[in-house]
């Protein structure tokens, strides 16, 4: 079996696909990515402090508006969502003192981790407030004015939402491509028919070549994480740690994927369906799972269905693990996800797999 994995091990990085699209290509994106100057895209998530006046014009503007999310919750968990960067603000509106029908203060709490999108949110709030000051007939003064406090937080930089995706993209891509078309060539020579015929054992050939592609795939990661902390200041709360639990999910990944390479392989007539076959399983996930743009510019009705494909899963467990410091067993929802395909997925390899 390790003879197998070695053999495999030395083919992947005598291939210069396999180097060029696992590491150099996901380069090539972060550096594009990681040198733009936006944050992780518009999002208008916001949540209202418990002691904020329901009562007034703005409040309800907010309400009604499709551009607002309005997040629930504790005050615990509202201040855990804003330093996090998951929300954009906390917005507390009351009334100035000695005002009967003009005079709200509109005060937004936000952190570093929302300040580009702090802008975006106080834009339409003027909008608004003009719209109200119109219909009121109001001249002299606002209907209300926009006061803002920033709180420590940390930075959230593109990188940080894009580094992970291209984690996701580099595994999947490889991974399955990789299997699929190693496999079917393996079988197609007939060289996986005479590994057969030889004492070894029919699972330690499979895993030889695992090993091989795994061992080549977390080498990638390993490159693809420390080349973006080093050059664009990739976010790793919690240091090594983070960086050992970005591995272990690099890891699921990769034997996730590998799994329906491994279906492919066996379904594929010849290997010109391949590219097809994996295009129709991948393709679909690098655009709806988050991973060149948040999730949440896509319709609401699919976000239900979209937060169970096995890239989405991996994609959300790295942001959470990488940016927010959450540790392995605080995405075990993430996990289970991946682990529910992967039992699937070779279950269905398994009564597909072919030796010739």
């Amino acid at each position: 079996m390790m003879a197998i994995a070695k053999a495999s091990l030395t083919a992947i990085f005598k291939s210069p696909q396999a180097v060029f699209f696992s590491l150099f290509f996901p380069i090539v994106l972060i550096v594009i990515f990681g040198g733009l100057g936006g944050g992780k895209g518009i999002s208008l998530d916001v949540a209202f402090d418990s002691n904020s006046d329901t009562t007034n014009e703005v409040y309800k503007q907010i309400m009604q508006s499709p551009y607002f999310d309005v997040h629930r919750g504790t005050e615990a968990e509202k201040q855990d969502l804003l330093k996090k960067g998951r929300i954009t603000a906390i917005i507390e509106i009351h009334k100035k003192t000695g005002d009967s029908i003009t005079g709200y203060d509109v005060h937004l709490k936000s952190t570093s981790a929302s300040v580009k999108d702090l802008g975006v949110l106080q834009t339409f709030l003027k909008e608004y407030i003009s719209g109200i000051d119109r219909g009121m007939g109001i001249i002299s003064k606002s209907y209300a004015t926009i006061s803002a406090e920033q709180i420590p937080g940390r930075i959230y930089r593109s990188i940080d939402f894009y580094l992970p995706g291209m984690l996701g993209f580099s595994l999947m891509g490889s991974a399955v491509f990789g299997v699929a078309f190693v496999f079917f060539s393996l079988r197609e020579t007939l060289v996986l028919k005479r590994m057969y015929a030889t004492p070894i054992r029919r699972g330690y050939i499979v895993m030889g070549e695992s090993i091989g592609r795994i061992i080549f795939q977390l080498a990638t990661a390993i490159v693809l994480i420390l080349f973006g902390k080093f050059f664009y200041h990739f976010t790793l709360a919690n240091g090594w740690v983070t960086f050992a639990e970005l591995m272990a999910l690099s890891f699921i990944g990769v034997v996730l994927f590998m799994g329906f390479g491994f279906v492919i392989s066996s379904m594929a007539k010849n290997q010109n369906v391949i590219p097809i076959y994996a295009n129709l399983f991948m393709f679909p996930q690098y655009f709806l799972s988050g991973t060149f743009f948040p999730r949440s510019a896509l319709p609401a009705g699919v976000q239900p269905i979209l937060k169970y494909l096995p890239l989405t899963a991996l994609n959300d467990a790295m942001r959470k693990v990488s940016f927010e410091g959450l540790h392995i067993w605080n995405v075990s929802s993430e996990i289970i996800i991946m682990l529910a395909w992967c039992v699937i997925i070779y279950v269905i390899a398994i009564k597909v797999f072919k030796w010739d």
